[in-house]
């Protein structure tokens, strides 16, 4: 397995492997001279159908015969990748972990702020549902 995604170009653009660029959002890598003039001498644009990426772990899946090219991504731009290839119910799954991701960031900052504003640690553990000792240890940061 390789720690890169690969650009590589589908025979049948319907296919399941991969996705294309654009549904990811903006990709990066895309940007770069490097991938522009791998599209360039295959003779294909960004928007092609028959451009797909796919993450490190589906590399393997690429057909041998397929024209390939390894490009970094960022952290946020493999989850999105992953996200977009999963099977749907774990799509699903997923979404609702980003949810939780997005909606539990700076929790602490939060139950250290509403300690030092005076609300109980019981109280504060009561509103947000979160185990009393993570109140306290929030508190004392």
């Amino acid at each position: 397995m390789t720690d890169d995604a690969y650009l590589f170009l589908a025979d049948d653009p319907a296919g399941t492997l991969g996705v294309p660029p654009a549904a990811t959002e903006p990709l990066s890598c895309m940007d770069t001279s490097a991938v522009r003039a791998w599209l360039d001498a295959q003779g294909v644009s960004a928007t092609s159908p028959r451009l797909r990426v796919v993450p490190p772990e589906d590399t393997a899946a690429i057909p041998a015969e397929a024209e390939r090219l390894p490009v970094p991504l960022s952290d946020e731009e493999l989850s999105r990748l992953r996200h977009r290839t999963a099977p749907e119910t774990l799509a699903e799954v997923e979404t609702d972990l980003l949810a939780y991701r997005d909606c539990a960031h700076g929790r602490d900052e939060l139950l250290a702020r509403a300690v030092a504003a005076g609300v109980a640690p019981h109280r504060i553990a009561e509103l947000t549902g979160e185990d009393p000792a993570v109140v306290r240890a929030a508190a004392l940061r």
